[in-house]
């Protein structure tokens, strides 16, 4: 028998102008890194990062559940409208998490959405954060999919956002975090992953902002893995040649989902971002 580490506890803050309560976990001491969940998902992504002693030993890795996620409840009045984010309510909600948490220019880890919004931060806001490791990030994804199949009356929208995923997860994961990946998106909330989807695949305003971010003030890497075909080797590549001074880890034997999807395989790659971000002391990879 044992007890995890993680404290999960909620914060209130005003994000569009309406009163948000968010959930959030948080283990460890030292440099804060706030950790951004997938589309469709949750916090529960992050729980092996959470709970890795030697990363918590200097790091205070934070992760919360977007609005409408996980223990995140939609804001009052959620009935009556449809769920879509938008760019500008997104970097909202992340400043306002760093803010009312009180975090001193922290890391900001993102992964897939939670990626590219910290690209987008990167390059709007980076005064805020001390670096970025955007994971499965690109400056943009146009749909290969029709989003609307995630919210239908006459199809289960989790248990097909869950089949869409399964297609991106590596076949090297372990099926026991494959399945427990799945069950995030099978979970989740009526036409939530849809609507993170309609930010993810329609919003380009990344693509002619990718100058403006300056890696010798904050430095940026990115990690993407090879059996992502959502968000390929390439387009990483593509985006991180269009930042300068970016770099870029390939991971071989993992998908889109890789704090989730194969723990052990993601852990050396996120360890390597950490070690490249300031004030990081030295972590082993193995």
């Amino acid at each position: 028998m044992s007890i995890e580490p993680i404290a999960g506890r909620y914060l209130t803050a005003e994000i569009a102008g309406r009163r948000q309560r968010i959930y959030f976990e948080e283990a460890g001491q030292g440099r804060p890194v706030l950790c951004l969940h997938t589309a469709g998902a949750d916090t529960r992504q992050w729980r092996h990062i959470l709970n890795d002693a030697e990363i918590t030993a200097s790091n205070r890795i934070i992760a919360f559940d977007m609005p409408w996620h996980g223990k995140s409840l939609p804001p009052e009045g959620f009935q009556t409208e449809e769920y879509l984010l938008t760019t500008e309510v997104y970097m909202e909600t992340v400043l306002k998490v760093a803010e009312t948490l009180g975090l001193d220019r922290p890391v900001l880890a993102g992964c897939s959405m939670g990626g590219r919004i910290a690209l987008q931060l990167a390059a709007q806001a980076p005064e805020r954060f001390s670096g970025f490791i955007a994971i499965e990030a690109s400056d943009f994804q146009p749909a290969w999919y029709d989003i609307d199949w995630f919210h239908r009356p006459d199809a289960h929208g989790g248990e097909m956002g869950a089949a869409l995923v399964s297609t991106n997860i590596s076949p090297f994961a372990p099926e026991a975090e494959r399945w427990n990946t799945l069950w995030m998106f099978m979970s989740s909330g009526p036409g939530v992953f849809r609507g993170d989807l309609s930010f993810y695949t329609r919003d380009e305003s990344l693509t002619g902002r990718l100058n403006d971010i300056d890696t010798a003030r904050t430095p940026v890497h990115l990690i993407v893995g090879a059996y992502d075909f959502t968000c390929t080797p390439e387009d990483a590549a593509r985006t991180a040649a269009a930042i300068p001074g970016a770099t870029l880890s390939v991971m071989e034997e993992l998908g889109h989902f890789p704090m989730s999807e194969h723990p052990a395989g993601f852990r050396p790659f996120f360890v390597e971002g950490l070690g490249k971000m300031p004030g990081m002391d030295r972590i082993a990879a193995e």
